[in-house]
């Protein structure tokens, strides 16, 4: 496809602005190609919505009918239930009511392994190899979920969705980082999560229209088969191919990719080549592993405590989301309303990262989070409206916090453990997801315990983001070197 359009008839070169960034040197901060780039990869971003958020109506709360007047135990076995859900299929009710929670928990964690392995994949054979094996394996076992004959036989095929799903979220993000330059870096990193908004948001719609939980779940699966056009527009990343010391093959990328951007080509091999000489003389080049993050005192901070965020802001958007379901009432409404405030948060993200920085706005964000949940608990006998309102807040300040530490984190972490540093947070991160339903299942001895919880947590994310250094208009840094000195220059500088 690059061969394609590099093909195209010559038309007058723009020169490009050179910067301490070897790659956008050569191709620009954000042109045709990276535009075009862009809106591919936002393809993927619907089903981390759908097969993530998918539980809340795959096992939403089932209304139950007594056959005889007389009985009022809607555990008794006298009662019926007149969904069509997971819950109906196979009895999670009364006894075996957490084994629904269980499921989601389930889910969360194939999220969790699912982002460190393909992370660690991605850094090691090269992020395009991983991707495609993440997109094709969520369509194939999201399929196969449908025809689901036993309840664990479903949990298990849904950790590995899960698991393909976290794949497709870790690597198309750092693809997207490695390929914009600073100066869009922000906007394009927070605007690639209004696919996720509005994959939360159209579940209402889906299970509106489709109550039989089958096909519901091949609703939200058959999309991926769009995934086939990845195979030939999606090549491999430039910048991970200069920094493992593949020069060859990212200077031809590179130069496709210039030619589409209407930039010169003739200087690409020497400056690249000069580049990677410059580097591997600072630091012998290898490829990083998980472990590399922990063996610096500063990198391992900045690790520790942007795994915190990822933990708290994963808890408390999954949390608030499913506890939404059980505050009664349309569950089709409240959890339309809820996730639709997610498009505004998400959009409303770019200015206050622009403007007022990453740690700024992460502050802000998790302290919106924290007023609405603690507000929350604090009103949780009024009336339906005014839970759904605060929950509303929470969720909102949480949609604000998702994309900016989706971009802090790319930022944060180099590039030769920048797939293991996003993937490693976003594993922790799910093990707030993992607790969250089991969290929420805590509304049977009181609605005010799981806001508290979810309140409390968020207050503690305030507490470790001080510690992060801001990124805004930073370079990316390359080495394990430029990780433990990142963030420490700023400092001494300002």
């Amino acid at each position: 496809f690059l061969n394609a359009m590099a093909d195209k008839p010559v038309k007058p070169l723009k020169p490009v602005t050179k910067t301490a960034d070897p790659i956008i040197s050569q191709i620009g901060d954000f042109r045709r190609y990276q535009l075009f780039y862009f809106f591919l990869i936002l393809l993927c971003k619907f089903g981390t919505g759908w097969h993530t958020l998918g539980h809340i109506f795959l096992a939403a709360p089932t209304p139950q009918s007594c056959l005889t007047a007389n009985v009022t135990d809607p555990c008794s076995d006298e009662c019926a239930e007149t969904e069509s859900t997971i819950i109906t299929e196979w009895d999670l009710t009364c006894d075996h009511k957490q084994l629904a929670s269980l499921s989601q928990s389930i889910v969360m964690l194939g999220v969790l392994l699912g982002s460190m392995i393909f992370g660690m994949f991605a850094d090691r054979f090269g992020r395009r190899p991983s991707f495609l094996v993440a997109c094709f394996m969520q369509l194939i076992t999201g399929l196969i979920v449908c025809v689901s004959p036993y309840f664990w036989f479903y949990c298990l095929l849904r950790f590995l969705v899960a698991f393909a799903t976290a794949g497709t979220m870790t690597i198309s993000f750092v693809l997207l980082m490695e390929i914009v330059g600073p100066g869009k870096r922000e906007i394009v990193a927070i605007l690639y999560q209004i696919p996720f908004n509005i994959g939360h948001a159209s579940l209402a719609v889906f299970a509106y229209f489709i109550r039989e939980w089958r096909w519901f779940q091949f609703g939200i699966t058959i999309f991926s088969a769009v995934f086939v056009i990845y195979i030939c527009l999606v090549p491999e990343s430039p910048r991970w191919l200069f920094t493992t010391g593949k020069l060859d093959q990212s200077i031809k990328i590179l130069e496709k990719i210039a030619k589409w951007n209407k930039a010169p080509t003739d200087t690409i091999r020497p400056e690249i080549e000069a580049a990677y000489a410059a580097l591997a003389a600072r630091q012998p080049v290898k490829k990083g592993t998980v472990l590399d993050l922990f063996r610096t005192p500063y990198l391992r901070t900045k690790t520790i405590c942007m795994a915190n965020n990822w933990m708290v802001t994963c808890m408390v958007y999954y949390g608030t989301a499913q506890y939404v379901s059980k505050l009664g009432g349309n569950i089709f409404v409240s959890n339309l309303i809820a996730a639709i405030v997610g498009v505004p948060g998400t959009c409303l993200c770019v200015p206050m990262t622009k403007f007022l920085g990453r740690k700024r706005t992460l502050l802000l964000s998790h302290g919106l989070s924290a007023a609405g949940l603690l507000l929350l608990a604090c009103l949780s006998g009024q009336a339906e409206m005014v839970r759904v309102a605060c929950a509303t807040i929470a969720l909102f300040g949480a949609s604000v916090t998702f994309p900016n530490i989706y971009l802090y984190s790319g930022e944060l972490f180099p590039t030769v453990v920048r797939s293991n540093g996003v993937g490693l947070c976003s594993m922790i991160g799910r093990v707030g997801s993992i607790v969250a339903p089991l969290i929420c299942d805590l509304d049977s001895y009181g609605l005010w315990i799981a806001p508290l919880i979810f309140g409390v947590f968020s207050i503690l994310a305030i507490v470790g983001t001080v510690f992060l250094p801001e990124t805004r208009g930073a370079p990316l840094p390359e080495t394990l070197e430029d990780g433990e000195t990142f963030g420490r220059k700023r400092k001494a500088q300002q």
